[in-house]
């Protein structure tokens, strides 16, 4: 089967830079066989690395088959098996690739956050277990996701593969680590402008830089905010989109950092039922703000989305520990705001105006 060299160029980057794999390790691939050529790739880079692949493949249309039919004995059921198999690796390489970016539209959403609740363990296991456990996420390029983006299939590779692998990242990770020296412990955040009025307090000396040794592509600093900290609003000009759901004209009030009231053009019901998910998920686990310079277009994969210059995004539910935690739930759910009307303030002076870097 013929493979785009880009998509070989992309595998060695995950498998030698990424997670960095060494010899004997335990390494699990994870992905649908929708990403079959990455998916390939990456096996033979695990093996000339001296290396064991462990494949974890999905079929598609199963997820909503699962929702649709599945009995509640099912929906509790712990993958303690799954479980094993992540204690005995060292590395994890996931890959979301979708046939259907909508299936779960019409599946039931207490079934799925209750669903969440039960694996909420793995997700730890896999994302907060550094290092008995390093991991990188990324994409590949399927018709559902160019749809979306609103682009041709092609427009949409040659988007993708500029993205990840014609990105510049040990330039890029310096470029982040001075925008991270201006974030201390505590630190006074403040975002302000069109559509937003928020002030939070960050664990701002645990701030991270994700130079696509967390998600391929990399380029985005974020930090955990000191659980109470965050009063005021924030509109949302992007829509989120979760579970095969798309949240449209999102607007959020805070008070002592819990949401007090939240409003939405499309699918409010949807984005309620997300916050009551469990005591937690109406809290921020996660400031996130924009650096990769390749991207520049909202294509309603948050993988990407998150990363767009001149954007922050906040993190409904879990913080990451390495980031400082102070917040446990079963959701993590970013939603992206454009800032090229606003600014950011951090300890009182301005560090980014209109999506430009005042450092």
């Amino acid at each position: 089967m013929p493979i785009d060299f880009r998509t070989q160029k992309l595998a060695k980057l995950l498998v030698n830079y990424s997670v960095f794999v060494k010899p004997n390790e335990n390494v699990i691939l994870s992905g649908s066989t929708e990403a079959e050529p990455l998916l390939l790739a990456i096996y033979k880079e695990i093996i000339l690395a001296g290396a064991h692949p462990v494949s974890k493949i999905g079929l598609k249309e199963t997820a909503p088959f699962f929702y649709k039919y599945a009995k509640p004995h099912q929906i509790t059921k712990y993958p303690d098996i799954t479980e094993d198999m992540i204690k005995k690796c060292q590395k994890y390489i996931g890959i979301n690739s979708e046939f259907n970016s909508r299936e779960l539209t019409n599946c039931d959403p207490k079934k799925i956050t209750a669903r969440a609740k039960v694996t909420h363990k793995i997700t730890e296991l896999i994302c907060n277990n550094q290092p008995k456990m390093y991991r990188v996420t990324t994409s590949y390029p399927t018709p559902a996701l160019a749809q979306d983006a609103e682009m041709s299939l092609n427009e949409y590779e040659n988007f993708f593969y500029e993205s990840t692998i014609g990105v510049a990242y040990p330039k890029l990770s310096k470029q982040m680590k001075k925008i991270l020296s201006k974030f201390k412990e505590n630190s006074q955040v403040h975002l302000l402008g069109k559509g937003v009025d928020l002030k939070m307090r960050v664990h701002g000396s645990k701030a991270k830089a994700d130079d696509g040794k967390e998600n391929m592509p990399g380029g985005e600093i974020f930090m955990a905010p000191v659980r109470e900290s965050l009063n005021g609003k924030i509109s949302f000009d992007f829509p989120a989109v979760r579970d095969g759901k798309e949240v449209t004209d999102i607007e959020l009030v805070f008070k002592d950092g819990q949401v007090v009231t939240a409003k939405a053009s499309k699918n409010e019901d949807f984005l309620k039922e997300m916050l009551a998910t469990d005591a937690n998920a109406s809290y921020v686990g996660e400031l996130g703000i924009g650096c990769n310079p390749k991207i520049n277009k909202f294509t309603k994969s948050l993988l990407f989305d998150e990363k767009i210059g001149g954007t922050i995004h906040l993190a409904l539910g879990a913080a990451y520990k390495d980031n400082g935690g102070g917040n446990d739930s079963a959701i993590h759910w970013d939603i992206v705001k454009d800032m090229h009307q606003a600014k950011i303030i951090v300890d009182g002076k301005v560090i980014q105006e209109k999506g430009v870097w005042k450092i």
